[in-house]
């Protein structure tokens, strides 16, 4: 929201990230809450970490939700929409058009609305249609001979939101950009669809249902096929999942309020007022427009030295070069394009034998897709695990699994009661001294589209010991390989929370014989207790502690006696901080690791995560000395979380110049490249600030 807010943001910068709030509001309802709701359905009164029962933690999510949805309508109605008009982007009204620009849009309904809305009337005769998930609609009264009645129009999603009304986005025009609501529209022109009724008055309402999955995977003998028979079921279901919001505005009167409640099956705790539109997730296609002057300017990724494609560049080239050194890629500042590389090169080179990747989220328009299907041939084995549970991407996940079956790859869904969430491909290839292994792995997924804007690690590496792990992974994730322990990586649901917990027992340990004893964790999320603990253990013995933490974290860092050695910042800018960092070690025995699960019970108890080791010295001083230090230089993105649980802005000291991590990172990787390929740091390394009690 604060970004919303931020006035140093670029205007559609700040109108992209209201969208996103809206988004991942309804997506908090669709899962969290409803998570709750069905606790509270059941009788369960069990207090959660926080110390309330479902019940009062509804209670919370309802009345700070009501306070989030008022002040996310106050900037959208008192910030953006104005200052859009200012920059020459206008929102009108419809009842504020002229009548000269009503007529145009009224041809547009009827030439581009009108055929695809479906009015459904509601009577005896006519049940209450069903309202799927997220939609936009109206409620319309209508008076008719026998009475007052209700109809509800969906406003269908394919359309755009916003409706030009004079010249569009491309226009050379110098004139001012108008455009319209689109439910507005439909809502002018409600008598063209209920002719010879009397049109007393439509509101727009939002609908948002349960929609998390729970899936029976005890299958029969042929579990794969019943793991996609199961998922493309259960997708159908989640459009018919109990209400878990109802969002109208304050124009809805309180009859037709508890009457849409009562036929949505809703209750009044359900229902949220809103002082401005809805759905706002809709805001994402004035993003769109073309105005580089109103948005960050674009970031061109650096390429990858040893890696990124140059012209008449051989595959042996790009095998040579991570013989050579490991390679660090660090998204989005360097090219995704280096790991699409990486698996083109694999794909059309005759000495690779195998080829394996894990897919999570790979998104609707994947250029590692094809490479993998041209690797398919007779001499080389293909074998991907496609993960069909990744919320929101199953269906997409179901049509990539289709497309390679289809082209004769092998295709696994992972583990029964898991999802297989760590981001790996191994490429074995022959060369003169044997077979040789390749291995990527990643904090984040195999999509280009979201690594244009998701800080991730990826780590390109030849090591045998890597290599042997990472092969012993694909044959317990394809297979019926039984394997606990590895000789560098860390393993979930097996064994990552050990490995964890006893390094950070090292640490004390180390501490408590040497002192400098420090941890850095840079995370997405931090709930899980045991971990929790542990690092509260470990800020007793004297350890300093510096945790990024983007998302949820119920550490309370700075409490006197227990976590003064704790400091928790939270970075949230242009781009979002997704990447896993774990590093041991204030000096003589530091340890870095990189990978893809958050300190939840989720991911190192029911998923399958990879923690590995940043093995060549030199990437792990850049990420321990410069990189992690950076962020905690921040004063432009960074919060910093206090005993109370709140988060207050690291703004520069009076004496000192804003320091924005994400611009450092971007001229870090376009100055020339002798730091990357050096053994040391050029400006040696740095301390990450800590507590200096305790």
């Amino acid at each position: 929201m604060f970004e919303a807010e931020e006035r140093g943001n670029p205007l559609l910068e700040r109108v992209k990230f209201a969208a996103i709030f809206a988004s991942n509001l309804d997506e908090f309802f669709m899962i969290r809450v409803a998570g709750i709701q069905r606790k509270v359905a059941a009788g369960v009164a069990v207090r959660g970490p926080d110390g309330r029962t479902p019940v009062e933690q509804l209670n919370a999510v309802r009345a700070k939700s009501q306070v989030a949805l008022d002040r996310h309508a106050a900037v959208i109605t008192n910030d953006l929409l104005p200052g859009l008009a200012a920059g020459g982007i206008e929102i009108v009204p419809y009842e504020s058009l002229s009548d000269q620009q009503r007529e145009a849009v009224t041809r547009r309904f009827v030439r581009e609305i009108f055929p695809i809305l479906t009015p459904q009337a509601i009577d005896r005769g006519r049940r209450f249609p069903h309202v799927s998930n997220r939609s936009l609609n109206l409620i319309v009264s209508l008076h008719l001979p026998e009475g007052t009645r209700f109809a509800r129009i969906k406003i269908p999603a394919t359309l755009p939101r916003f409706i030009p009304v004079t010249n569009g986005p491309g226009s050379s025009d110098a004139r001012p950009v108008v455009f319209t609501w689109l439910e507005q529209v439909v809502a002018a022109n409600l008598g063209r669809l209920f002719a010879g009724a009397e049109i007393i008055a439509s509101y727009p309402f939002h609908v948002t249902r349960d929609s998390d999955i729970e899936l029976d995977e005890d299958g029969g003998d042929d579990d794969e096929v019943n793991l996609k028979t199961v998922m493309r079921e259960s997708i159908a279901q989640r459009a018919f999942g109990p209400v878990v919001r109802l969002l109208i505005d304050r124009t809805m009167p309180d009859d037709i309020r508890d009457w849409l409640v009562e036929h949505l099956s809703a209750t009044e705790d359900d229902l949220y007022t809103v002082d401005g539109p809805l759905a706002t997730d809709g805001l994402w296609d004035l993003v769109s427009i073309d105005r580089p002057d109103l948005k960050d300017g674009a970031l061109a990724p650096a390429p990858v030295p040893g890696l990124s494609a140059i012209p008449g560049q051989q595959p042996d080239d790009i095998f040579a070069s991570i013989r050579e050194r490991d390679i660090l890629i660090h998204h989005p500042y360097q090219s995704f394009g280096a790991v699409v590389d990486f698996l083109r090169a694999a794909a059309g080179d005759p000495d690779v034998v195998a080829i394996k990747q894990t897919l999570y989220r790979i998104g609707g328009d994947s250029p590692l897709i094809p490479s993998l299907i041209e690797a398919r041939d007779d001499d080389t084995q293909v074998a991907v695990l496609v993960e069909l549970k990744a919320r929101f991407d199953e269906e997409s996940n179901i049509s990539w699994a289709e497309e390679l079956e289809r082209h004769g790859v092998h295709v696994a869904y992972g583990l029964t009661g898991l999802k297989t969430h760590c981001k790996a491909t191994l490429v074995v290839r022959r060369e003169p001294s044997g077979l040789r292994r390749y291995v990527h792995l990643a904090t984040g997924n195999y999509n280009a589209s979201t690594a244009r804007v998701y800080e991730d690690f990826g780590y390109l590496t030849a090591r045998e010991d890597i290599g042997a792990d990472v092969s012993d992974l694909f044959n317990v994730l394809t297979g019926f390989a039984q394997q606990d322990v590895y000789r560098s990586i860390w393993v979930a649901p097996r064994a990552l929370r050990q490995e964890l917990l006893a390094a950070i027992d090292r640490e004390i340990d180390a501490h408590r014989q040497h002192g400098n004893g420090q941890l850095v964790f840079k995370v997405n999320a931090l709930v899980d207790r045991l971990v929790i603990r542990a690092l509260y253990r470990a800020s007793r013995a004297g350890v300093k502690i510096g945790l990024i933490v983007r998302g949820a974290c119920s550490l309370r860092p700075g409490v006197a006696g227990w976590s003064d050695n704790i400091r928790v910042i939270s970075v949230i800018g242009r781009f979002l901080e997704h990447s896993r960092i774990y590093a041991f070690g204030n000096r003589g025995e530091s340890r870095v690791y990189l990978g893809s699960a958050d300190l939840m019970e989720r991911n190192l108890d029911h998923r399958v995560e990879v923690v590995f080791p940043v093995e060549d010295p030199h990437w792990a001083n850049e990420i321990r000395d410069e990189i992690v230090p950076a962020y905690f230089r921040d004063t432009v993105n960074a919060w910093e979380l206090g005993s109370d649980g709140r988060y207050v802005r690291i703004e520069p000291s009076p004496d000192e110049a804003p320091f924005d991590v994400h611009s450092w990172l971007i001229t870090r990787y376009k100055i020339p490249t002798d730091w990357m390929l050096t053994s040391a740091t050029r400006s040696g390394p740095r301390q990450v600030p800590l507590p200096e009690t305790g």
